[in-house]
């Protein structure tokens, strides 16, 4: 469950807001000034932090500046009922992900959460070496199926992968191992039994995001 905090001085906002996103099946946190939202953030890991950009005592502004150093992680939308041009430009150049007037529609704000909540997805699934050989090692729905399988078992040998993978001819699964293993994404340890490398299960991150992002909301 992704969580989110909602920073923002006007009680009966951060209510509905709660409500709302609470409905929406994530779990939600409030803070009622940039102070408690930043002592919020040390002590939770937020995935997405909805930011009001006029506040007493400190700016949205300075919040922002405070949550990129104590959370970096967190992805933060900008809530603001006097939006510029301007304004929009400086708080995505200091690290907002998004920028949204007030008053806004409830499912454009869920729709922005969700595009961005995705996007963080994306850019923690990145893998190291040849990109063009790991996508082509992807795209074999049988090479995409032994990942799943390595996922869940851990550690598994050629045998039960070929009985899992209900493939008679054990050469083809040794086959699609060896793409596998020169594309960085699985190993062999001393007793013949395979497994993912960290490529392979950063690798397994990215289908499930794709998945979920290619799935159409039901």
């Amino acid at each position: 469950m992704k969580k989110i905090l909602i920073v923002d001085d006007d009680k009966e906002l951060r209510a509905h807001l709660a409500d709302i996103l609470g409905g929406a099946g994530y779990e939600v946190d409030a803070a009622a000034s940039g102070p408690e939202a930043i002592e919020r953030a040390i002590d939770t890991d937020f995935d997405l932090v909805l930011l009001d950009l006029m506040m007493p005592k400190m700016s949205g502004v300075d919040v922002l500046q405070e949550l990129r150093k104590v959370a970096p992680r967190a992805r933060i939308i900008m809530l603001t009922a006097f939006a510029t041009v301007e304004n929009a430009v400086d708080v995505i150049k200091r690290g907002a992900s998004d920028y949204l007037m007030k008053p806004f529609k409830i499912d454009d704000l869920l729709v922005r959460i969700r595009r961005v909540i995705e996007e963080a997805g994306f850019d923690s699934c990145s893998v190291k070496g040849d990109l063009d050989g790991i996508l082509g090692s992807l795209s074999n729905s049988i090479r995409r199926r032994i990942i799943q399988i390595l996922s869940t078992r851990k550690t598994i040998r050629l045998m039960e992968l070929a009985r899992e993978l209900q493939v008679e001819d054990h050469t083809k699964v040794i086959f699609h191992l060896k793409i596998l293993r020169e594309a960085g994404m699985v190993e062999q340890d001393k007793g013949r039994s395979y497994s993912l490398t960290k490529d392979g299960e950063r690798t397994m991150n990215c289908l499930k995001i794709l998945e979920n992002h290619l799935t159409p909301n039901q």
